[in-house]
């Protein structure tokens, strides 16, 4: 049984936050909500939490109402962090897993071995304000998941951490994926999404605009995207002779060109080869995420708002 988000919609006054979304996101699994600031992500999330309610439409998780499921269902890591400043990273943390029904031993014994496991133990007895922003944010991780939760929804969770902290919180994800937990984040970094989603929806002004399996979404658009390198020649000045073939941008280590439709990627390749050049990289790909983005965000007016949402199934 999934969660199913049927038919949302959510008013601020005259703003119209959500618009009859409508997802289903499949148990285990990790799943990335996608928008522009404004886009109804954050509003999305407190609707599937019960922190607000929707004005129609309803929110089920494996059969039940939200507003049936006892809070420990849910692990929620906010955009706006929520520690106390003043108060050492352990005692909040235990406090937080009391909360959600843990006890005082099982709560501290859970905690120390996240900390153990951010490579951060030694911060139990600091107090968050001491910490970084980026270990702040692993604390407010660890108080997201530290009661076991079902679902996880989490809102730019890579925030504020370098590369090898992201590279932590990473990790975490798999793992909790491989205990079965379903994962639900919004970011705007696509090379994350395409690493670690297995599938996406995509909001704009409170509607959805596309969703589905994250290689069906990159499929879907019918477009195809070529790199080329060839010793000696970085510009390959001749691609931009070629029927069908539009250049979109040029690079020290390929040449990448976008395909259009009816026209077979191929000939870029054979017409390299007739010419004599040695090719060092020739690749055919489905445009990345981020130019499915673009492409879908970047041109939607309000003459286009009345569209049903575009399903990609697998």
């Amino acid at each position: 049984m999934s969660l199913i988000v049927d038919s949302v919609s959510k008013r601020f006054g005259e703003i119209h936050a959500l618009e009859g979304i409508s997802l289903e996101i499949k148990p285990g699994e990790v799943f990335g909500l996608l928008g522009a600031n404004g886009a109804g992500k954050t509003t999305a999330m407190r609707i599937v939490l019960d922190i607000l309610r929707p004005d129609s439409g309803t929110i089920s998780w494996k059969g039940k109402l939200n507003t049936e499921l006892p809070r420990e269902t849910w692990g929620y890591l906010p955009e706006e962090r929520g520690l106390y400043a003043k108060m050492n990273v352990l005692d909040q943390l235990v406090f937080f897993g009391k909360l959600h029904g843990l006890r005082g031993k099982a709560a501290e014994r859970e905690t120390r071995d996240w900390l153990e496991r951010f490579r951060i133990p030694e911060y139990a007895d600091r107090r968050a304000e001491q910490l970084s922003k980026g270990n702040q944010q692993k604390i407010q991780f660890i108080a997201a998941i530290l009661h076991d939760p079902q679902v996880l929804l989490m809102d730019e969770p890579f925030t504020g951490l370098d590369p090898i902290n992201a590279a932590l919180l990473k990790e975490a994800f798999l793992e909790l994926k491989d205990r079965g937990k379903t994962i639900i984040f919004s970011t705007h970094q696509m090379e994350t999404v395409e690493e670690m989603c297995e599938s996406i929806a995509i909001l704009d002004r409170g509607r959805v605009v596309v969703c589905g399996p994250v290689r069906e979404v990159r499929r879907s658009s019918g477009r195809q995207v070529v790199r080329l390198a060839v010793e000696g020649d970085p510009e390959i000045a001749w691609l931009g002779t070629l029927d069908g073939i539009v250049v979109e941008r040029r690079g020290q280590d390929y040449t990448e060109v976008e395909v259009a439709p009816g026209h077979d990627p191929a000939v870029v390749l054979q017409t390299a080869l007739v010419r004599g050049c040695k090719v060092r990289h020739f690749e055919i790909a489905d445009p990345s995420l981020e130019e499915i983005f673009i492409e879908h965000v970047g041109q939607i007016d309000s003459s286009e708002r009345t569209l049903a949402p575009k399903t990609v199934h697998a």
